[in-house]
């Protein structure tokens, strides 16, 4: 008889046990992983979105009008934001999100004129090298002896990936130049966050920044044409609807879950998102019939050994981030 009462006391603390702690846990678990995998499908599925609205308009239609419906969406945020950004402090702002997503957003979309979406998508996965480097660089961070073997091994992948074809296509390469000009300035933004703006919250940044750019998004919108199209033809819809999804939910969306898998999961967790990016760009250049060989594959893996290695250790400014979001 005492023996049933100890087990069935056992039992009791274990069922206790399970529903207030690992239970917990596991959901917590649970929702951070969802969080990765949404947040690695809709970064690494912009790739094939540009090429999508580059049917039917020109590469600075898409980019300007991606920029223009985060801006949009994000305009319900903005009054609350703003006043949660220091005057003095607006200028950084406007730059931040010039230098995190207006910018790199036309680069982007001019590259894929002549290159794939998958390659972009490869490419892409250089963010954190060019953070670690801007930052030892210019912002007197600290770095090691591993993360300078990690940028080494990283930029040898993109060797790898220049000549994956058996020859340089001097042609191709000024457009992956554009790439690398887009990457270069996430990895400035990143660093100038983390010194500059590191009081403000990265969702207000980003909500700011992009609702000062709705007017110059318009202005440009009308000196390249934009407004003379057809805009009630079907393939011009598709473009466009095309375009609006990368900034609704390539930039505005993705900006605010990732802003909450920082807050849950801390900087380390969330800066594996680098790694889901390329190879959903891969996964949609291969359903869209580019041609993507093994030797640019494994060009990949080893891009990606570089950034694991340079970005093993919790370093804030080492979470990637194409949209300019640090800790905060």
């Amino acid at each position: 008889m005492h023996l049933s009462c100890v087990l069935a006391s056992q039992k009791a603390n274990l069922y206790f046990w399970f529903l207030n702690y690992y239970l917990p846990a596991l959901n917590k678990n649970f929702l951070n992983w969802l969080l990765f995998i949404v947040l690695s499908v809709i970064w690494g599925s912009s790739f094939i979105l540009m090429k999508e609205g580059m049917k039917a308009l020109s590469p600075y239609h898409v980019a300007t009008l991606r920029i223009l419906s985060a801006g949009v969406v994000l305009v319900p945020f903005s009054v609350k934001a703003f006043k949660k950004v220091p005057v003095n402090k607006l200028g950084l702002t406007v730059l931040s999100g010039l230098l995190g997503s207006f910018f790199p957003a036309y680069l982007f979309c001019l590259a894929e004129t002549k290159l794939n979406s998958a390659l972009a998508g490869i490419l892409n996965a250089l963010t954190p090298l060019f953070t670690i480097l801007v930052g030892f660089l210019f912002f007197k961070m600290q770095t090691s002896i591993k993360k300078m073997v990690g940028i080494v091994i990283g930029f040898t992948g993109l060797v790898l990936l220049f000549i994956s074809n058996g020859r340089i296509d001097l042609n191709n390469f000024s457009y992956t130049f554009l790439i690398l000009i887009a990457t270069l300035l996430y990895g400035i933004n990143v660093n100038m966050v983390g010194r500059f703006l590191k009081d403000i919250g990265s969702f207000n940044i980003v909500t700011v920044a992009f609702s000062l750019l709705i007017v110059p998004c318009m202005v440009i919108l009308w000196f390249t044409g934009y407004f003379r199209l057809s805009l009630l033809h079907n393939d011009t819809l598709f473009s466009t609807a095309a375009s609006a999804l990368l900034g609704i939910m390539g930039t505005a969306a993705a900006s605010v879950l990732f802003y909450m898998l920082l807050k849950r999961a801390g900087a380390l967790f969330a800066s594996t998102v680098t790694y889901g990016i390329p190879f959903i760009a891969v996964f949609w250049g291969v359903i869209y019939g580019e041609q993507i060989t093994v030797n640019q594959l494994l060009s990949l893996l080893v891009i990606l050994l570089g950034v694991y290695l340079a970005n093993s250790n919790k370093n804030p400014l080492s979470v990637l981030t194409k949209r300019g979001i640090n800790k905060d």
